[in-house]
């Protein structure tokens, strides 16, 4: 019988491999993004402080979510995360997908920093 490991635990070793080489220094800061099934969080982190800079998710009060598991709630997560990072003076930012592929709300949100400004 074929033993499978579960898909969190492949996405977790994605992502300790691919944060072997991306770190978040205090002029580019680290976007990481984690996608659970009913939300996601968005965090800018400076890796050399171990400090979060910024945070947004889809539990916010304020952008008034109603399924914070869908691409329009990533949409809105990623929009408020560059705000909030361009409030706080950040422009460039290194992307962390958190090991998960860049697609649905990855993608969404990614795509919606973007528009409002922040670089990477």
């Amino acid at each position: 019988m074929i033993k499978k490991e579960s898909r969190n635990v492949m996405r977790q070793a994605r992502h300790e491999r691919v944060r072997s080489s991306i770190h978040g220094t205090t002029a580019v800061p680290r976007l990481n993004v984690f996608r659970s099934n009913s939300n996601i969080f968005a965090q800018i982190i400076d890796d050399e402080n171990g400090v979060t800079l910024v945070s947004a998710s889809s539990l916010d009060k304020d952008l008034k979510i109603a399924n914070g598991s869908n691409v329009e709630a990533a949409t809105k997560v990623g929009s408020a995360i560059a705000e909030k990072a361009l409030k706080a003076n950040i422009k460039k930012v290194v992307f962390d997908r958190g090991g998960y592929l860049y697609h649905g709300r990855v993608k969404a949100l990614a795509e919606a920093a973007r528009e409002k400004g922040l670089e990477f």
